[in-house]
């Protein structure tokens, strides 16, 4: 795992609606702490956690649903700052460093916002490619673009 002082590790899923190869949907979700804030399942890496077992962690925490396929992996970490309106909230990193992963839910998957106590998403969405970056968070909008682009150009999507 890659350590930077100040970014807290954390893992990303780029997930794809089990209708693929068929079709290509992405799942974005609605922050409910923070106003028009879309963006994919991502969180923290606990101490002596795989990144992969932060993934399935994660995704059953935030979405309540972790009956994913794994399909590919960023080989990188990737490496953003917070926007100086979080910065006081993500107090004491200043950015986190991310290891992203491109999954497809099973067929049968149940997303459920509710599952854990404090709910990180209000509502959530399949949007299309052309749609995605229209709907996501403006910082987050470079390293979506960079992580996909790679998916795309390996032949994962």
């Amino acid at each position: 795992m890659q350590k930077r002082e100040g970014y807290r590790p954390n893992v990303a899923a780029v997930i794809l609606s089990s209708k693929y190869p068929d079709k290509c949907e992405f799942f974005i979700a609605h922050r409910s702490d923070i106003k028009n804030a879309w963006q994919f399942p991502q969180g923290g890496i606990d101490r002596g956690e795989t990144p992969q077992e932060a993934l399935f962690r994660e995704l059953q925490e935030e979405i309540g649903c972790n009956d994913i396929e794994i399909i590919a992996e960023f080989p990188e970490w990737i490496t953003y700052d917070f926007p100086n309106v979080l910065s006081r909230k993500m107090y004491p990193f200043k950015g986190q460093t991310q290891k992203y992963f491109l999954v497809r839910l099973k067929e049968g998957a149940q997303i459920d916002l509710q599952a854990f106590e404090i709910p990180e998403f209000e509502e959530y969405d399949f949007v299309e490619y052309e749609e995605l970056f229209k709907r996501v968070t403006y910082f987050k909008r470079k390293p979506y673009h960079r992580v996909i682009d790679y998916f795309k150009k390996e032949g994962f999507i």
